[in-house]
């Protein structure tokens, strides 16, 4: 059969990577499509446009941008209609992917499948109209959706696991190595790691880096690690490094943290990974207008927490540093805990605990593969 698959930003390659080797153990035949990365190409099919063309986020990027997000969704929608899949599948991104699917919906008989659902359970709720329109089949990773979509709003789901449990556990399973072996092929010190993960958008890594960098130099018995987003240069990082002892590497993400003692962490996957790496953090995320963000925060957000730990759990596990919360003397007192504060550290280790058996055991790709060949031979 073939499949359609639509990506916009660096996670949404590696799920939707898995997610294609896993179509082709259930679907021999299986052609592939896609706007997507290098993972996804990895796998093989035809790479129609890279998510590193699509990817804006904020107010003013997508403003002045306009113009190409507008001319990627006139040429996604007419090379789906020339190719004419079996199925095309959506993997988060929503902005764009909803776009795709009323079109889809409305000019087609494809039909539409959704791989990780739009979180609408925090913001835009009224969403949930154009899923139940558009989206003919939801395949969630997260646990709570359940509730939400079925019991909410009476739209069944599909819950298939997290395909990050799965990542994370391939990952531990085979690594063995040293921290001196660690450090000292990437000529790092030998000290204890504070790692950075500051987002993987330049606005991200502009509005948290320099906070996170000027916390953690109060700790100079440890030693501050960056994990580099694949679609960001060292030169842009570089300038909000500045003159900070700062070491960065690069697609090694998980063997960063593995080796890490604690980790500062924006808010979103990066989160999760922490956590199922087993490594205490702080959720770090500045905005600008910070007292008018939290005010929205609080009154209109649907959600208590923003990291997906918290979520998961229902109750807060990390501490979230968020919006006029995130100065350089909180994130110091919540590090100072983590590091020194010996039963402090080990409530947080315990907690993640409990939520990797919330989230089931691996098997996700697989799961939802199955589930989707298995429908489209209905």
């Amino acid at each position: 059969m073939k499949y359609y698959l639509i990506v916009g930003e660096a996670s949404g390659d590696l799920h939707a990577s898995h997610l294609m080797a896993a179509l082709k153990q259930e679907d021999a035949q299986a052609e592939f499509r896609f706007f997507g990365g290098d993972l996804m190409a990895a796998v093989g099919g035809t790479m129609v446009k890279h998510y590193k063309e699509l990817a804006y986020m904020g107010f003013i990027p997508v403003l002045l941008h306009l113009r190409t997000i507008f001319a990627n969704m006139r040429l996604c929608k007419e090379d789906i209609r020339l190719w004419n899949p079996d199925v095309v599948i959506l993997v988060d991104y929503p902005g764009f992917n909803l776009n795709i699917a009323k079109y889809v919906h409305s000019h087609t008989h494809i039909p539409v499948y959704y791989y990780i659902s739009p979180k609408i359970w925090a913001w835009k709720e009224y969403r949930i109209k154009n899923i139940k329109r558009d989206v003919d089949e939801l395949f969630s990773i997260l646990p709570f959706e359940v509730d939400f979509f079925e019991k909410k709003h009476n739209y069944p789901i599909h819950y298939v696991g997290n395909p990050t449990v799965d990542e994370v556990t391939a990952f531990c399973d085979t690594y063995s190595e040293s921290f001196y072996d660690f450090v000292s092929s990437n000529d790092f010190e030998n000290k204890p790691i504070i790692a950075l993960l500051a987002g993987s958008r330049k606005q991200e890594i502009k509005d948290n880096l320099p906070r996170m960098i000027k916390a953690a130099s109060a700790f100079p018995d440890y030693q501050m690690v960056l994990a580099g987003a694949p679609s960001i240069t060292p030169e842009y990082y570089q300038q909000y490094i500045g003159d900070a002892n700062v070491k960065i590497i690069f697609g090694e993400t998980y063997r960063l943290l593995r080796k890490s003692k604690v980790a500062l962490v924006t808010s979103g996957t990066a989160t999760l990974e922490t956590a199922l790496c087993r490594v205490p953090q702080v959720v770090c995320y500045y905005l600008a207008c910070g007292k008018f963000v939290s005010f929205l925060r609080r009154h209109v957000l649907k959600v208590k927490y923003i990291s997906l730990v918290n979520l998961i759990a229902g109750h807060e596990v990390v501490k979230e540093l968020v919006a006029d919360a995130m100065t350089i003397e909180n994130i110091q007192v919540e590090l100072n805990r983590l590091l020194f504060n010996k039963e402090w550290r080990q409530r947080m280790l315990d907690e993640y605990e409990t939520m990797a058996r919330r989230l089931g055991p691996t098997g996700a790709p697989r799961h939802a593969a199955h589930k989707m060949v298995k429908l489209l031979k209905k």
